[in-house]
């Protein structure tokens, strides 16, 4: 990526955001198909070396940018993400964290969240990440049935996640909860339950996700030999329309499909910048980035981003320049999910035509698109692709 960035004139004017990838887990969960190692998938590479390799690309990362022309920017977000990033010593991600701030430095009152497993952290490292400067955690919940959570390959006991989270809020750590719902063989009753148990532990946000089977995943293949029935779609629907009930009855408010928040304070910042636009480096093996139109992917496995960053050479496997159709598509396309962020202005003029129509169909809200806003009912938010389709063809 040396030099290959071309800043657009407002470069120095949208936020920036570091994303970090730890692409370790203890075991491979076998619905995901992120890009992640176990210990015997490693070859040629330590996971006791990955810190410094981050750093290393961090380091030559404010190289690239400055020879390219775009402002230096301090960070507003760090996001750590995985794999499981809590796999790593607490000490080793406040040393990346270090980094990140000594190369651009963080703003002050930046959001700097870890994900973690409930089974891979604990008080010490806990008290460790809060001292080294993160202030929220995601765990990784899953579901609160044994089933369920077996069906999808996960190893922690779920009577764990509400010590965990104690013990991140006695850190004064913000905590957000994820769910996975429609997974093959979970009953309405399954979800309900795992909904009841994670708003016991009183969380600040929740976030609530379809399964999606992918292929090429060990659920992919045993759903497809007829091992494990599909996720049911109108199953899938109900047990939304059942989370959006029981978060807003506990008082979370929606504001990104698939995630609801106690006030707007504890929305994922880091999250947001995506569905917004903004600028982010990512770090690690596989990471995406995107900088002042430009964006780029590193190669995948370990061994080869440390062989990159340790010879000084670039990670990047690929990369790509957005022209303004793709820039405007994306743009419709992660803003309309997003409360209220989408403008009426921005659409082309066909587009705008075709509110009035959402509307009398019961799938954007009106009073919203008086104020010149674009914002899904339920109706909506449970068919926001096709929505999104209307408003871009």
């Amino acid at each position: 990526m040396d030099g290959l960035i071309s800043p657009a004139s407002d470069a120095g004017d949208v936020p920036f955001g570091v994303y970090v990838h730890v692409p370790f887990c203890r075991v491979r969960c076998g619905y995901c198909d992120f890009n992640t190692y176990t210990a015997s998938e490693l070859r040629g590479v330590r996971r006791d070396d990955y810190a410094g390799h981050a750093v290393r690309e961090i380091e030559w990362a404010a190289t690239v940018l400055e020879r390219s022309g775009v402002p230096r920017r301090p960070v507003s977000t760090v996001f750590f993400g995985g794999g499981t990033p809590t796999m790593l010593p607490a000490s080793d991600l406040a040393m990346i964290l270090r980094a990140i701030d000594d190369t651009w430095g963080v703003l002050p009152g930046a959001e700097v969240t870890t994900e973690a497993n409930p089974d891979s952290v604990d008080a010490a490292s806990l008290e460790t990440l809060r001292a080294g400067g993160f202030n929220r955690i995601s765990y990784g919940m899953q579901s609160a049935v044994p089933h369920v959570l077996a069906t999808l390959d996960r190893t922690h006991d779920p009577l764990r996640v509400p010590g965990v989270v104690d013990l991140a809020k006695q850190q004064g750590l913000d905590v957000s909860l994820d769910l996975i719902y429609s997974t093959p063989g979970e009953s309405l009753a399954d979800w309900r339950t795992s909904l009841d148990a994670a708003l016991a532990c009183e969380p600040d946000h929740v976030s609530a996700y379809s399964l999606i089977v992918e292929d090429g995943t060990a659920m992919g293949r045993m759903v497809a030999r007829g091992e494990l029935p599909a996720p049911d779609d109108d199953l899938a629907a109900d047990m939304y329309e059942l989370a959006d009930q029981v978060l807003g009855d506990a008082g979370y408010s929606w504001y990104e499909v698939s995630n609801w928040s106690r006030g707007a304070q504890h929305a994922s910042r880091h999250n947001l910048s995506y569905w917004k636009g903004h600028d982010w480096w990512g770090v690690g093996p596989g990471a995406h980035s995107a900088v002042a139109g430009t964006r780029w992917w590193n190669v995948k496995h370990p061994a080869a981003y440390a062989n990159r960053v340790l010879s000084g050479e670039s990670p990047a496997a690929g990369r790509e320049t957005l022209d303004d159709e793709t820039r405007y598509v994306e743009r419709v396309l992660l803003a309309a999910r997003v409360r209220g962020e989408l403008a009426t202005a921005e659409l082309r003029q066909e587009a705008r035509g075709r509110v009035a129509g959402l509307i009398a169909r019961g799938l954007v809200v009106g009073s919203a698109a008086v104020r010149g806003r674009i914002e899904l009912t339920l109706q909506g938010r449970l068919l926001a692709d096709a929505v999104v389709r209307e408003l871009l063809d």
